[in-house]
């Protein structure tokens, strides 16, 4: 029986690069959080990266104490409140640049792990029934609630081995859909393709871009 591989686990040299770069390159990895002693974990489907020169950001704006995590060391963690809810960003290269993860799907390694989708189904339902386990962390918002990251636990620390990790594991994407982010108001750079989006997941994230009104080469590209 051969010994389990050591997870490894992502640490500030992967986050200290472009922000497009630790974008796409998150794709695949698993970020992961202890609750109540249970390990919850969603697969990263789609990531937003932001840029200080480029209006979209929050750090374009300039520094503020509640910026603070963008000027900080790459790898440190962001969070802020997105219509009242939880948002996951995280660090990157050059000061002011950061990563959104944008959605996920739950990570299941084993069948021990059918307690940890219990879990996150607790903690994320719908108004009046039990939400599907595809669709637990479809979205920036959901998967924060899935996995319990709150903005006053969070914002502005490190990542911990024995509480909150991203990890690699023994996958790499087929493909990556590059398209524009989501939600970013006109006159905002939001031409800018700095969304990505695992193919292969590109039905349980925030929204598909592989739509019947969306052109490839035009709306998105496919790596």
């Amino acid at each position: 029986m051969k010994n389990k591989q050591k997870p490894n686990i992502l640490t500030s040299p992967f986050f200290n690069r472009n922000a497009v770069i630790v974008a796409q390159e998150l794709i695949g990895k698993v970020i992961q959080h202890k609750y109540k002693n249970i390990w919850l974990k969603a697969q990263v489907i789609e990531t937003e990266a932001y840029l200080k020169e480029e209006k979209a950001s929050h750090s374009s704006l300039g520094y503020t104490e509640k910026r603070k995590a963008l000027f900080m060391p790459p790898g440190t963690i962001y969070m802020y409140y997105s219509r009242g809810k939880d948002t996951f960003n995280i660090s990157v290269g050059d000061e002011g640049d950061a990563v959104l993860i944008k959605a996920g799907v739950p990570f299941i390694e084993d069948e021990t792990d059918s307690k940890m989708i219990e879990v996150m189904k607790n903690l994320n339902p719908l108004t009046d029934q039990i939400r599907e386990t595809h669709k637990l962390c479809s979205g920036q918002t959901l998967l924060t609630k899935s996995l319990n990251l709150k903005v006053p636990d969070w914002d502005q620390k490190q990542f911990h081995k024995d509480s909150l990790l991203i990890k690699h594991i023994d996958y790499i994407p087929t493909k990556i859909i590059q398209t524009t982010r989501l939600g970013i108001p006109k006159g905002r750079d939001e031409h800018l393709m700095y969304r990505f989006v695992d193919y292969e997941h590109a039905d349980k994230c925030t929204k598909n871009p592989l739509t019947k009104n969306k052109i490839e080469g035009k709306d998105y590209y496919i790596h």
